[in-house]
């Protein structure tokens, strides 16, 4: 029996995926990666999720300014193995270097979504008359 529950990342990942955010982030400032589109966008990584065994790193990412994310997205896997050779020297701790994914970080539409239905009419209109029929 397993003193861990698998409910979510451990300490270590998380502490990795914060890691290896970091060094993306900063080859990807730097402009180190030659590919057009990735050039001339700004890109945030909000997460990377590290599996359990810390070889596979996936990158959640949000290009800045861009319609189509796919595109980016698919830039930016195309190059993943540059990034990694990139990414190795500032996380040379580390026994394995993992590979490279990068996905759409769709948590913010998801949040638009959420705030759009908190402030639809049908909601209000609830709050409204919750707060006024209580005064037992």
């Amino acid at each position: 029996m397993s003193r861990f529950s698998s409910s979510g990342p451990s300490q270590r990942q998380l502490r990795v995926g914060e890691q290896v955010r970091a060094a993306i982030t900063t080859v990807l400032q730097r402009g180190e990666v030659r590919d057009p589109l990735i050039e001339k966008t700004v890109i945030s990584i909000s997460e990377v999720r590290m599996s359990p065994d810390l070889k596979i790193a996936t990158a959640y990412i949000t290009p800045l300014g861009q319609a189509d994310h796919g595109s980016v997205v698919e830039a930016l896997n195309r190059n993943a193995r540059y990034i990694r050779k990139r990414v190795t020297p500032a996380l040379r701790q580390m026994k394995y270097m993992p590979d490279l994914r990068f996905r759409d970080d769709t948590s913010f539409d998801n949040y638009q979504k959420i705030d759009d239905l908190l402030r639809s009419p049908q909601v209000m209109r609830d709050l409204e008359n919750n707060g006024d029929g209580d005064d037992n």
